[in-house]
This record gives C-alpha cells, sequence and structure tokens, in this order.
C-alpha cells in the first residue's frame, strides 16, 4: 500500500515541477530572477530523487512565493 501512496507523490510532485517550469519561463522578470526560479526549481527537482516528501514541502513553498510575487534578487 505504501509504495502505492510513494507512486502518487511522486506523479504529484512530477505534474506540480512541470507547471511550476511553465510558469517560470511564462514570467515577465529580468533574465537573472529568471534563471534563480530555474535554479531553485533543479534543486527540488534533484531533492525528490532522495527525499520526495521533503521535495514536495518545499515546492508548495516555493509555488507559495510564486503566487505572493516573492521573487530572489537579480543576479549580476
Amino acid at each position: 500500500m505504501e509504495r502505492d501512496g510513494q507512486l502518487e507523490l511522486y506523479t504529484e510532485v512530477a505534474i506540480r515541477l512541470k507547471e511550476a517550469h511553465a510558469r517560470v519561463r511564462a514570467l515577465q522578470v529580468p533574465e537573472g530572477v529568471r534563471m534563480a526560479l530555474a535554479r531553485k526549481l533543479l534543486v527540488i527537482t534533484a531533492a525528490a530523487k532522495h527525499d520526495l516528501a521533503g521535495a514536495a514541502k518545499r515546492l508548495e513553498r516555493f509555488i507559495a512565493d510564486l503566487d505572493e510575487g516573492r521573487f530572489p534578487e537579480e543576479e549580476r
């Protein structure tokens, strides 16, 4: 049973990551900000390979930040 729950969580995280990447690509922000956001998503993606539940929580925080318009500073 737990394996099914893990598979469902994996599927949900994969779908949400794909949606988050699309949202980041569509943002009208400076390229440096977009790059910083993309890096954060790559870190979450990598974390999902080792800690799926933790990655899901990080992804939820990331999406909440996007929803609230909280973006990282542009890198120089």
